[in-house]
């Protein structure tokens, strides 16, 4: 994880001060503190410090092998931390494993079941949580419809354009409400017209699902769709408040 060369604020996240719900209150949302991540003696992550908070949208921006996607493994808790600290709320997550710390995991594959149509792709997380098939099915098909894919319930995802299935993948990512929403390169995939819409969509649809969201990415024009946005440096150092 590379220095913070600038940082961008618009709308309402412009600064990066933790969100606090009172006086001598805890902060609110995602907080990284001096996070390390290594790999055998090399560091990916050094001191990697951020938050977001409620609401907000929060790019990371930078170059391949900048650390960025590593850091968003470590949130998920797919990666161990070497050093350093994730919370939410206040809470340190360390040992929280990956299924219960309420995070949603959208790639830039989308990684879509293949042997599901996408209506069940869309409600397969609802039905791991244990909800009954006439609600999940009704909650997923609202999700569609926020997508912008209401007619699509019993589409094969192999007939499905690489815009289309990055919606589905951001339903089923969603659709069991998660706390957070981590994007790894979510559109890195497609051309670059489709890029510029499909980012705008992405952000709108965020903030009708009021969900926070850390989104990683390379591209300027990607980045611009975040209230906020993390200059990243190429060469893994640490990142600062």
């Amino acid at each position: 994880m590379s220095a913070v060369t600038r940082q961008d604020g618009a709308g309402q996240g412009g600064g990066d001060d933790a969100r606090l719900d009172g006086p001598g209150r805890l902060p609110r949302g995602l907080a990284v503190e001096a996070v390390t991540v290594r790999y055998g003696t090399a560091a990916a992550v050094a001191q990697a410090t951020l938050n977001v908070g409620p609401g907000e949208v929060v790019a990371l921006l930078g170059p391949s092998g900048c650390g960025k996607s590593t850091l968003l493994r470590a949130i998920s808790g797919l990666e161990p931390l070497a050093g350093g600290r994730i919370l939410w709320d206040g809470q340190d997550l360390a040992a929280v494993p990956v299924h219960k710390r309420g995070f949603g995991l959208m790639f830039q594959d989308g990684q879509l079941f293949p042997h599901l149509a996408v209506g069940p792709n869309v409600a397969y997380g609802l039905r791991m949580a244990g909800i009954g098939r006439a609600e999940r099915t009704a909650q997923a098909a609202e999700w569609l419809n926020l997508v912008g894919l209401s007619g699509y319930w019993d589409r094969d995802v192999a007939t499905l354009s690489g815009g289309q299935a990055q919606r589905v993948a951001l339903a089923r990512a969603l659709a069991p409400r998660p706390r957070l929403m981590l994007l790894d390169e979510p559109l890195s995939a497609l051309d670059t017209s489709l890029r510029a819409d499909l980012g705008a969509a992405v952000r709108s649809i965020l903030a009708a699902a009021d969900t926070p969201a850390l989104w990683v990415t390379h591209d300027p024009d990607e980045a611009a769709a975040a209230d906020r946005t993390l200059h990243l440096p190429a060469s893994p150092a640490h990142l600062p408040r």
